[in-house]
C-alpha cells in the first residue's frame, strides 16, 4: 500500500487492542463453532500477524459478533488490490487527510468514499469497480 512500508508499529497494535479488542484466531474460531458452516466467515476475516500469532481486529465485528459488512467490503477490495492484512489494519486505524483527519474505522457509514480512498491508497484506482 502506498505510504506504508516496513513493520506496523507496535503502538498501533496496542491501540487497536485497547479500543476494539484483538482476539486470537483460535478465540474467534471457537466463537464460530456454533455456526452450521463457519468456513465462509473464517475466509472473510481480517487477520493480522504479530510475532508468531494470528489475531482478528475487533473493528470488523458488530456488537452481536457477526462480521460488519462494511469492513468486509473494504477488506475484499484490499485483498483484490493485494494489500497485506497488517497494512489494511494500519490503514483502518490511521487518520486520513481525505477524511479531515478521521480514521477509516470511524467513517464506516461512508463505505463508498472509503472504497475510493482505499483504491487510491493501494495505487489501483480501477480495482473492484463494476
Amino acid at each position: 500500500m502506498q505510504g506504508f512500508s516496513g513493520p506496523v508499529p507496535d503502538g498501533m497494535w496496542t491501540a487497536l487492542r485497547q479500543e476494539f479488542g484483538l482476539p486470537s484466531l483460535d478465540e474467534v474460531r471457537a466463537r464460530l463453532n456454533d455456526l452450521p458452516d463457519p468456513e465462509p466467515v473464517l475466509r472473510a476475516l481480517v487477520r493480522v500477524f504479530i510475532g508468531d500469532g494470528t489475531f482478528c481486529p475487533g473493528f470488523q465485528f458488530l456488537a452481536d459478533g457477526q462480521l460488519d459488512p462494511r469492513v468486509t467490503a473494504l477488506f475484499k477490495t484490499a485483498m483484490e488490490a493485494k494489500v497485506p492484512h497488517n497494512y489494511f489494519a494500519l490503514w483502518m486505524m490511521t487518520p486520513a487527510r481525505e477524511l479531515a483527519g478521521a480514521r477509516p474505522v470511524d467513517r464506516l457509514n461512508d463505505t463508498g468514499r472509503l472504497l475510493r480512498i482505499l483504491r487510491a491508497a493501494a495505487g489501483l484506482a480501477s480495482v473492484g469497480r463494476r
